[in-house]
């Protein structure tokens, strides 16, 4: 029997009550969430203020923007520092521990936030360049929190929330996308306020104020302070268990460190790590026939789910724009000044994140340990390929002014489907089918296949949904294959999302020893005909 193996130590974390210390480590590991997701999507509240300031062409109708190359940098190159980040960090956290990768991560995400919101010069260039520079880095910081945050929560949680508790790590996501928000609008509303200025229609040049470069400064330097709060919680909690006792090999102090957490004295059992340690089972490396034979589906799965959910995900910039103006609450941007037209993207975004973004995280929290991860995200996956081809097909029928409205429901059930649905749960399960001492790596390198979606949405389909007809694209880009046959490729990939993701084990309510069969019995027939986990659940 598997459980006959288990540790004390970690069984008296599996059946644990849920208590003050399990709210403790969401907080802190959320609050890490919180901090990533306000730094990676406050960029785009103030993109267009930075093509205001520095990128103005004197007697051109419409105000400054940045040009593909720099708006694709200035966006993208926080993504591809992430996904580095989360390959090192990942790979780290299973070779130094969770908890002491951790702090490094955080020292580089408040370092990068505050140096962000300065510039070595005052030209154009040098702004951006320094501005790409430090995000990048932030980016790297921002990796290593993805791999380090769900692992350490599933190595902390009971069996039996132990889903509810890694997804309300990344639900705090939804709460930085909002604060990035009313950051922003708080902010931008104070500068309006207090310093008014023509539309830029009425004056070009006064439209805007030399001050508003103090504006997205402001703003991208604020993520600092939330991961500067919870840096002295983040040094005191302890190494996970699993991590000292299964990789680490140290009984003792997984005993103690234990103790002191759950309050409860607990045996030190030194030769049980020793025995566990010693079976074949749980010596084979990333790169062996035993992982690829009881993991490799697993980590294709793992890998190709959050690699087509992140394509689709990160394409809603593709019509953002169009729902926005299309429900009125971003004008024409000369009709605007340039703070006012920061205040009127920030207000929009945030009704977005508290409409649409943040019920989806916490509607995965309530069903994942009822539903499962499985079926939460088929069905996830399945509504999104609905909306998304219901979206796509008559496109030209959500274009006429009257069908507006519907078009804008539409596009926030995709979403909400995407956060309660594929979003949350390929953050959840990569933290819990793999063994211990790789199971920081394997959550890098699935997410890592994620963001390396996210770049393809974000930017290849920016250019693929340009107009056909080259006199309608957006300045400085050519031709693409438009907006509908765009839609309609996405269809397609969430689709494909569906079909990967039969290939990811059902994790509900087995402990994580069970799932990666850390500690059964090596007799050769069991160990043949025995997978670890099933893959499609019954």
């Amino acid at each position: 029997m598997p459980g006959e193996q288990q540790l004390n130590v970690l069984n008296a974390l599996d059946v644990a009550k849920t208590q003050l210390y399990h709210f403790t480590a969401i907080v802190i590991a959320g609050m890490g969430f919180f901090t990533d997701a306000y730094d990676l999507f406050s960029i785009s509240l103030v993109t267009k203020l930075l093509g205001r300031i520095y990128y103005y062409v004197e007697g051109h109708p419409k105000p400054g923007s940045l040009p593909p190359n720099v708006a694709a940098a200035v966006n993208g190159v926080a993504l591809c520092g992430t996904l580095a980040g989360q390959l090192f960090f990942g790979w780290l956290g299973d070779k130094m521990g969770r908890k002491r990768v951790y702090g490094l991560t955080l020292i580089l995400m408040v370092g990068c936030s505050l140096a962000s919101g300065l510039s070595f010069s005052n030209s154009p260039k040098a702004v951006m360049a320094t501005l790409c520079f430090f995000r990048f880095w932030l980016g790297f910081g921002i990796g290593g929190d993805y791999p380090l945050s769900a692992t350490i929560m599933s190595e902390y949680a009971n069996k039996k929330t132990r889903g509810a508790f890694i997804a309300a790590v990344f639900a705090m996501q939804g709460f930085g996308i909002l604060a990035g928000g009313i950051v922003s609008l708080i902010v931008s509303s104070a500068f309006d306020h207090y310093i008014k200025a023509p539309a830029y229609s009425v004056d070009p040049v006064a439209s805007t104020i030399p001050e508003a470069d103090y504006i997205w400064r402001i703003i991208l330097m604020f993520g600092a302070i939330p991961a500067g709060i919870t840096f002295y919680w983040r040094m005191k909690m302890p190494e996970t268990a699993r991590y000292t006792a299964l990789v680490a090999k140290n009984a003792k102090q997984a005993a103690a460190d234990m103790s002191k957490v759950l309050n409860v004295e607990l045996e030190v059992e030194e030769a049980k790590v020793a025995q566990i340690g010693a079976k074949p089972a749980n010596s084979f490396g990333l790169f062996s026939k035993e992982f690829l034979k009881r993991h490799g589906l697993h980590l294709l799965g793992t890998c190709s789910t959050w690699f087509l959910l992140d394509i689709a995900f990160y394409s809603q910039n593709l019509f953002q724009k169009d729902i926005f103006s299309a429900i009125g609450w971003i004008p024409p941007a000369a009709s605007m000044n340039a703070v006012h037209e920061v205040y009127k993207i920030s207000r929009a975004q945030t009704l977005i994140a508290l409409c649409s973004t943040v019920p989806g995280y916490w509607f995965t929290v309530a069903f994942i340990d009822i539903m499962g991860r499985f079926a939460i995200q088929l069905m996830g996956f399945f509504f999104m390929t609905v909306f998304m081809f219901a979206i796509a097909i008559p496109y030209h029928h959500w274009t006429l002014k009257e069908n507006r409205i519907g078009f804008v429901v539409m596009y926030s059930l995709t979403f909400f489907f995407a956060n309660f649905g594929p979003n949350a749960t390929t953050f959840v399960v990569p933290a819990e089918i793999f063994p211990a001492r790789l199971r920081s790596t394997c959550h890098g390198i699935s997410a890592a296949a994620g963001k390396a979606g996210a770049i393809i949405g974000a930017f290849g389909f920016l250019y693929a949904a340009q107009s056909t007809d080259p006199k309608k694209t957006d300045a400085g880009y050519p031709a693409g294959i438009g907006v509908k046959w765009s839609l309609i490729i996405l269809g397609i990939v969430n689709f494909l999302g569906m079909g990967f993701t039969l290939l990811v084990p059902e994790s509900k309510g087995k402990s994580l020893e069970e799932l990666t069969g850390e500690n059964e019995e090596e007799t050769g027939v069991e160990m043949e005909s025995q997978d670890p986990a099933m893959t499609v659940p019954v």
